[in-house]
């Protein structure tokens, strides 16, 4: 057997593939709904009011769920009509005033459903349905749906009025200067703010359901004739994919849909920013909104998206070029320096000078534990004051952050159970993990820091350059929905402006190459 056999280089790749030159129209992918080729089974439309009262008895168990109102009543006092809505859900004040009064006072020659919604009903939103399912799926979802006795269609009326939170500073991703205003649990609101920032005729939102049931209602943003089609239909084809009972949280979403799931690196961009999210979308990139849930998904992203702030742009290009030479800076220190004094400290003695050896030597006199167990042990209780710290809300868990660490380090020296260096090389890890932009990046440094710390711990600098060399590799290899993670930079494309460093704000002509566009095909074409 050949050892490229063994290493898997001959293997076929079936990952999905954003080729960067790839030419001509993207072949479809499944459809985003029922890609199995199976639909599920779902009762007859009801021929009266009577019918559809009973359908609804029975499917929603009325005699214990007393949220549906079955509201039976004579449209024009002549024909039988049926309200259906979700108490707390729907807006009674929608319903009574406009749906039931004017339907009951209607007088005219002839009552049909079409025109009820033509002369009578006073809501905005009107379409009609034939699916049982989906008229189940717009009453949980809190539409008021209208059923005429003969009728072969309901009428499905926008009547949402549930509480929602407003719109709020954001938590995670805070900036001096910018925008003050992040997403909310209303998914409308959500594609509402977004649409505020991009003011362009293609920009496109389907709003479909998604998971086994078909019970998380969910959008997709992004840009026809900008956006790859391929990309689009390979998230469509990932979100069909989805078979489970239901899906709360934005979180749960990107995890059964990106590509390895095993990496502590995110590939897909979680954001609470709308500005975030317009800009990514602007380029090219698809963007997942989930009801419920105040985060938006982005794919794909690269290393350098993540380890960007929506704040380097509202700066000048000294102030955003050095503030991003801070960030990479201190995401390096944070994985590398406490792992570099560890191999320092046991293996590598003659590169510290005097001084510096003579200190470390006295400051761990006293203490019994070997220096290895003593940084973990540090690294993890400041893992866990960190933790302590974002649970308990408001100003107490900043309270605890700084109380803790203070009194904790200060106790932990004295009853020697850690050196005042090496506490002082944990805090400035910890420093250095802070300046990371994104919350799931700063996890993955983490615990990268904490693998750098055990190999330098087995095998000192030479351990540190094995543990390096297999995280570049694996950071290598990951793809976002097609784009490699370490893009533009490997493998090179031909973008012109810094990678690192904070360029000129110019004129964007077409987004990024990287994402291989519809856009760049027709600038190409001269169009």
């Amino acid at each position: 057997m050949k050892i490229t056999d063994i290493l898997g280089f001959d293997r076929e790749k079936k990952a999905f593939e954003l080729y960067e030159r790839e030419t001509g129209t993207p072949d479809p992918f499944a459809p985003w709904r029922d890609a199995d080729g199976k639909s599920e089974e779902e009762p007859p439309f009801p021929n009266s009011v009577r019918e559809a009262y009973e359908l609804f008895e029975k499917s929603f168990n009325t005699d214990k769920n007393k949220d549906l109102i079955l509201r039976r009543f004579l449209a024009g006092g002549r024909r039988g009509a049926l309200a259906v809505y979700m108490n707390g859900m729907a807006d009674d004040t929608k319903v009574n005033d406009f749906i039931l009064r004017p339907l009951m006072t209607f007088d005219g020659a002839s009552i049909s459903l079409d025109e009820l919604l033509k002369k009578t009903v006073r809501i905005g939103e009107v379409r009609r349905e034939s699916s049982v399912k989906n008229v189940f799926l717009a009453v949980m979802d809190g539409m008021t749906a209208l059923f005429l006795d003969g009728e072969r269609e309901a009428a499905i009326l926008e009547t949402h009025g549930y509480e929602k939170r407003g719109i709020d500073a954001p938590e995670n991703e805070k900036v001096v200067t910018g925008a003050k205003e992040s997403f909310t649990e209303s998914l409308r609101t959500n594609i509402t703010l977004v649409r505020r920032l991009i003011h362009e005729r293609d920009l496109v939102v389907e709003t479909e359901l998604t998971g086994g049931g078909g019970n998380t209602r969910l959008a997709i943003v992004y840009r026809d004739g900008v956006t790859n089609e391929a990309l689009i239909g390979e998230v469509k084809r990932r979100l069909a994919r989805i078979k489970t009972g239901g899906i709360l949280t934005s979180g749960m979403l990107g995890q059964m849909i990106e590509d390895d799931k095993n990496s502590p690196l995110p590939q897909i961009l979680s954001t609470e920013r709308p500005d975030r999210a317009a800009s990514h979308v602007m380029q090219g990139s698809v963007c997942l909104l989930v009801e419920g849930s105040p985060f938006a998904l982005l794919m794909p992203v690269t290393f350098f998206s993540l380890m960007s702030s929506p704040e380097d742009v509202y700066l000048r290009k000294p102030l955003g070029t050095m503030l991003r030479l801070v960030r990479y800076f201190g995401a390096a220190a944070s994985v590398l320096l406490p792992g570099y004094f560890l191999s320092l400290a046991l293996y590598h003695q003659g590169i510290l000078s005097t001084e510096v050896l003579s200190t470390v030597m006295a400051s761990r006199m006293m203490v019994f534990e070997p220096i290895g167990v003593e940084m973990l042990l540090l690294l993890f209780i400041f893992q866990l004051i960190r933790e302590a710290g974002q649970r308990v809300p408001g100003n107490i868990g900043q309270a605890i952050g700084i109380i803790g660490g203070l009194v904790m380090g200060q106790a932990a020296v004295t009853a020697h159970l850690a050196s005042p260096v090496v506490l002082i090389i944990v805090a400035a890890s910890g420093l250095g993990n802070f300046c990371i932009p994104d919350y799931s990046t700063q996890l993955a440094a983490s615990y990268l820091r904490i693998a750098v710390v055990i190999a330098a711990w087995l095998g000192g600098l030479l351990g540190i350059a094995a543990a390096v060399l297999a995280a570049a590799c694996h950071i290598a290899g990951l793809k976002s929905f097609g784009v490699p993670f370490l893009a533009p930079f490997a493998p090179r494309t031909s973008r012109k402006r810094p990678i690192v460093l904070r360029g000129d704000i110019g004129m964007h002509e077409r987004p990024e190459d990287m994402m291989n566009t519809s856009f760049d095909g027709r600038l190409e074409d001269g169009e």
